[in-house]
């Protein structure tokens, strides 16, 4: 689209302090108790959604949460097999809404990856869901999934090819000042009060099912839902 944008090295260096405070402070959140049923986990009450990043309709009778990560190859994966047939299957036609629920699992660019998707859902949430899949797809190859790649230039050059929905002088500030960090501090007390231990996991409904893969069991458990609604 031949825009380019730049982002200096004293920006790059206070970013990374912020995130590593960032990685460190979600270590000593407080766990919560759930409870939990044959194979699948069933809580009380299902992760709230309020200010995520949600799609579909908001009177939908079914609530599909990911606790996802943008380093984790298996995200990846679910977003590129999985997430397409809900999407095409059940969001489209008004009977799920799906939400996205940040998790920190491999560290530093976990975080930074984070806060831009969070900056970007603020500024436009329609171009938040192409950021959020552009992530994925610039995710290098599972073997290759602990090389550092996410940087603030290469999130920017997502954000550029995600198109002009973006503004990329707030992206940039909002990565440099951490303007989201509150929000993605929160998204790890949920991370934790659902004791979620890998990515992706997958709520609906109250209940995350015990194989993320598992479309056919996924379907079974939308479509009870929807009896019961």
């Amino acid at each position: 689209m031949g825009k380019s944008f730049n982002i200096g090295m004293k920006s790059i260096v206070l970013i990374t302090v912020g995130i590593i405070a960032l990685v460190v402070a979600f270590i000593f959140i407080t766990e919560n108790q759930i409870q939990v049923e044959n194979g699948d986990i069933t809580f009380d009450i299902s992760p709230p959604i309020d200010n995520q990043p949600t799609m579909g309709e908001a009177s939908a009778p079914v609530t599909i949460v990911e606790f996802g990560d943008y380093k984790c190859p298996a995200c990846k994966a679910w977003n590129e097999s999985v997430f397409p047939k809900i999407e095409e299957e059940y969001i489209s036609s008004g009977k799920v809404k799906f939400s996205y629920i940040n998790t920190l699992f491999h560290g530093e660019e976990s975080a930074l990856a984070a806060m831009a998707s969070e900056s970007v859902w603020n500024q436009d949430n329609d171009a938040f869901w192409d950021f959020h899949k552009e992530i994925f797809i610039h995710q290098p190859e599972a073997q290759r999934h602990d090389d550092v790649w996410v940087t603030p230039e290469k999130l920017i050059d997502i954000a550029v090819s995600v198109g002009n929905e973006i503004d990329l002088e707030t992206l940039a500030e909002d990565m440099i000042k951490q303007t989201y960090k509150e929000d993605v501090l929160k998204d790890q007390e949920l991370v934790e009060q659902y004791q979620v231990s890998l990515t992706p996991s997958i709520v609906i409904n109250g209940t995350m099912v015990e194989d993320p893969f598992d479309y056919e069991h996924i379907v079974s458990l939308i479509e009870k839902e929807l009896e019961s609604n």
